[in-house]
């Protein structure tokens, strides 16, 4: 990153991939949630763009991307791969007064969870962000604009509906940190480095 302008901010997050086949079932209930939602009450994140956050960073400046990705790949190195789950479709922070539309990614140890913390701990010195609430792992279908309880039943029966439904599994032997850069037509995403978890799965 020497050849970065030295006042440069990067806006930043700490992310696990997902895989094509998961991604593109989180796309297809996407669609299908998409036809029940008044026009224009919410903004659908592109499925190029589903991501599992670990930590959003905001803006930190380019000549300390480096010393970041270091910190980052430390705390890799003594972690395991993850046997990830995609299941469940819900809301943020509730049905009631919905913020955001989800898939649930899980582990069902704690293993995803000591990686978020372990990540948590490095980026410190690197951002002014609050870490916010407690850690739920989750993608990110559509973050509502608007809310029109009476207008939005059938989308929340729907939703209702999924709360047990599979999307897939895979094992996640890597994390990224990626650039987000805001325009017109929404954010693009760049990962800056793919930085591989260090450890073996532990067995079940």
């Amino acid at each position: 990153m020497t050849d970065q302008n030295p006042t440069e901010q990067f806006r930043l997050f700490v992310a696990v991939p997902i895989p094509d086949p998961v991604r593109d079932k989180m796309r297809a209930v996407q669609l299908e949630l998409h036809s029940l939602a008044p026009h224009s009450a919410v903004r659908w994140t592109k499925s190029e763009q589903f991501h599992l956050t670990l930590r959003f960073l905001g803006d930190v400046p380019s000549r300390r991307v480096e010393d970041l990705r270091e910190s980052v790949r430390a705390a890799c190195a003594g972690a395991p791969a993850l046997s990830l789950r995609a299941r469940g479709v819900g809301f943020f922070p509730n049905a009631r007064s919905p913020r955001v539309v989800w898939v649930g990614i899980n582990d069902g140890k704690d293993y995803l969870a000591d990686l978020q913390r372990k990540i948590e701990s490095v980026v410190q010195p690197f951002t002014e962000e609050s870490s916010g609430e407690h850690f739920a792992g989750h993608v990110t279908l559509g973050r509502f604009k608007h809310v029109n309880r009476f207008r939005i039943n059938e989308l929340k029966a729907y939703v209702e509906a999924m709360k047990d439904r599979v999307f897939g599994e895979w094992t996640a032997r890597e994390i990224e940190i990626i650039r987000s850069e805001l325009s017109a037509t929404g954010p693009r995403y760049t990962p800056l480095a793919t930085l591989r978890l260090g450890m073996e799965i532990a067995p079940p």
